[in-house]
């Protein structure tokens, strides 16, 4: 019995030291694969290196069997490289032929988004493909076109929008024009349609206004020199600008909220934004209600000013676009009304241009509540208006705040 335990052991020790033995076996070839493919991997020439790590644009280095040797962060982060690979396919054909005749190749690609990330449409390259030394290396070079292509077509859009924009009132005033010229006889007549020709000149004024109050302002240099503001000012001044298109339709303009608050930014500018905030809410609000325009403090770092109405909504596919220029829920009332397109759009600018930020909230058939968030000057001590705004202004104008006296 002894005999065979000692047999069984001395078996079982003899398998361990042969897959032992074998294991070192495999680890040692292994290791030797791996230096072996160390000593036939190219090595980039003497300064390469050094060059590739301050390029601004994504660069890549692929061997002779199409492997990448080298690949800066921004070409993975961008979905050119995966791994050890060039997974663009237009690029790696590209990267073959110059390998073959070591002719430098250009081209623009455009590269899918990465999964889980990126841009819907993708990015697109500026791609620059050259021979890197003798031992079958090429370099590629991709320089982001992305935002400088995006521009370009907002450019485009804007130009044929206000191209659009402009032929309306100047085709109209030259066909007035004409109009006026043949019934030179009838005074009647000529009084009608010079009339005529100013509701569209003054069209063609605000809408020159408006193009150069938002060439002034989208841009992403800060403020020459901003100053302390104060908000009752603000509010003061871009309610007397409004009160006449108020009147003309009975709505009721009723300012209230916290005095004494102020910001650092252009005066001007934010009674701009503003103004266009009351016009909009005149505008598409029904004859006998009100517009209440609130200023409190947010917290200790922000300022809010909110324009609340009692007119028709917004609908909700169409919030996320209402600040886009020239984008109009309805361009029939829109023109009917006299806008130009451009007052929201200013509105965020403006409001960027501060700091801040631009919301909205709006029901259709409730009204709509506008809110410039805005940061606060430091030091300042405001009190507390009587209340003549409801205290809500995340919603519609509610029956308590028609009891308000403004």
């Amino acid at each position: 019995m002894q005999v065979e335990i000692v047999a069984g052991l001395t078996g079982l020790a003899g398998l361990a030291i042969g897959l032992t033995a074998g294991l070192a076996v495999r680890m040692s070839e292994r290791a030797q694969r791996i230096e072996q493919a160390a000593q036939h991997r190219p090595v980039l020439p003497p300064g390469i290196a050094s060059v590739l790590s301050v390029l601004r644009s994504s660069a890549v280095v692929i061997d002779a069997e199409d492997r990448v040797v080298r690949a800066s962060p921004a070409a993975r982060a961008f979905g050119v490289v995966s791994g050890d690979r060039l997974v663009v396919d237009e690029l790696l054909a590209m990267a073959r032929l110059v390998r073959r005749d070591g002719e430098i190749r250009e081209t623009e690609v455009q590269v899918p988004p990465s999964r889980g990330r990126g841009r819907a449409e993708g990015r697109w390259f500026a791609v620059r493909v050259a021979p890197l030394g003798t031992h079958g290396l090429v370099l590629v070079l991709a320089e982001d076109l992305t935002e400088m292509r995006r521009t370009e077509a907002i450019r485009r859009d804007f130009v044929a929008n206000v191209s659009h924009e402009l032929k309306t009132p100047v085709g109209a005033l030259s066909l007035l024009a004409e109009t006026v010229a043949g019934a030179a006889d009838d005074p009647e007549a000529v009084r009608r349609f010079t009339g005529r020709m100013q509701i569209e000149a003054v069209r063609l004024n605000n809408l020159v206004q408006d193009l150069m109050t938002l060439s002034r302002v989208q841009g992403d240099e800060p403020l020459p020199e901003p100053r302390p503001v104060a908000l009752d000012d603000v509010v003061g001044e871009a309610v007397d600008r409004c009160r006449i298109k108020a009147e003309a339709k009975d709505i009721e303009l009723v300012v209230g909220g916290r005095v004494g608050l102020r910001v650092r930014g252009d005066e001007e500018l934010l009674v701009t934004a503003l103004r266009n905030l009351i016009d909009n809410a005149v505008a598409y609000s029904p004859d006998n209600t009100r517009v209440v325009i609130a200023t409190t403090q947010a917290d200790a770092d922000h300022v809010e000013l909110t324009v609340t109405d009692q007119g028709i909504g917004i609908p909700d596919a169409e919030l996320e676009r209402i600040f886009e220029r020239f984008y109009r829920v309805d361009p029939a009332r829109s023109r009917r009304t006299g806008g130009t397109g451009l007052g929201l759009a200013i509105v965020k600018h403006v409001t960027t241009k501060h700091g801040g930020e631009v919301t909205v909230w709006s029901k259709e058939g409730s009204g709509s509540t506008f809110t410039l968030r805005l940061p606060l000057m430091r030091g300042d001590n405001p009190t507390t208006q009587p209340a003549t705004a409801p205290r809500n202004h995340q919603g519609p104008v509610t029956d308590n705040a028609r009891e308000a006296t403004p």
